[in-house]
């Protein structure tokens, strides 16, 4: 958890994530990611030489039995306040609209209310639990699905919203939060989406681990390439505008 706090510190401070006095929810699903963003955040919060205010919200997408409990009992150990977004998500994506690719129509509503929710609570910064490893596999999704060379922001700011998004473990390893979640003992809900084990996402992670295997050099010139955007160079360069 040193480690983690450590990265979370670094992150925060030289880029000015969190500023004075800023109202801070984090989006949390019960997976290990936000999950131990929230652990972070809170233990952040009490050395932090700027002070700010922490909440967590969790968007109920509507799947029978969720164990929401579990994630209300690590809130309240925790003393932080906890918002469920209740939303009827699931049934709009699989069972009205029938979707077979769920997942983007799915995760824009998730985001909607989400958002929607935070603002309305006075919150002005959103934290998310992304890390280095899901930036690595965003641009490669990008440029394989969509043709973009894109992915994740360390802070976002969005103007219809006038809300902040910040990412304040995107230069943290995945192996990282695994080990520190299984060493604080941090409770971790499976994902009740049946598209859980077949997204486009999981496929990339496989395919960049037979990458790593094959190159070992190749996870961290990907880490290099997505934090050097003046390396860039592309076949057709951006016009310049004439006087």
């Amino acid at each position: 958890m040193r480690h983690v706090l450590a990265n979370l510190r670094k992150t925060v401070q030289e880029h000015q994530l969190i500023r004075p006095h800023d109202r801070v929810a984090v989006g949390i699903s019960g997976g290990k990611d936000s999950m131990l963003l929230l652990l972070a955040l809170k233990k952040f919060q009490g050395f932090s030489p700027i002070p700010f205010e922490l909440g967590a919200f969790f968007v109920d997408l509507g799947f029978k039995d969720y164990p929401f409990e579990v994630m209300a009992d690590y809130l309240k150990a925790l003393d932080l306040p906890l918002t469920r977004v209740e939303t009827r998500i699931s049934q709009i994506v699989f069972d009205a609209r029938e979707e077979k690719n769920p997942c983007a129509l799915c995760a824009n509503m998730r985001r909607g209310a989400l958002h929607k929710a935070v603002k309305a609570q006075g919150y002005d910064v959103l934290a998310l639990g992304h890390h280095e490893n899901d930036a690595v596999e965003t641009l490669m999704m990008n440029m394989i699905y969509t043709g973009r060379i894109n992915t994740f922001k360390m802070k976002t700011y969005l103007s219809r919203q006038d809300l902040w998004v910040i990412r304040p473990l995107i230069h943290l390893e995945e192996a990282r939060i695994k080990e520190a979640v299984l060493k604080e003992s941090i409770p971790v809900i499976t994902n009740p989406c049946p598209m859980d084990k077949a997204t486009k996402r999981l496929a990339m992670k496989q395919l960049l681990v037979q990458i790593y295997q094959a190159y070992p050099q190749a996870r961290k010139n990907f880490v290099t390439a997505i934090n050097n955007p003046d390396q860039v160079q592309l076949v057709i360069e951006k016009k310049v505008a004439q006087d």
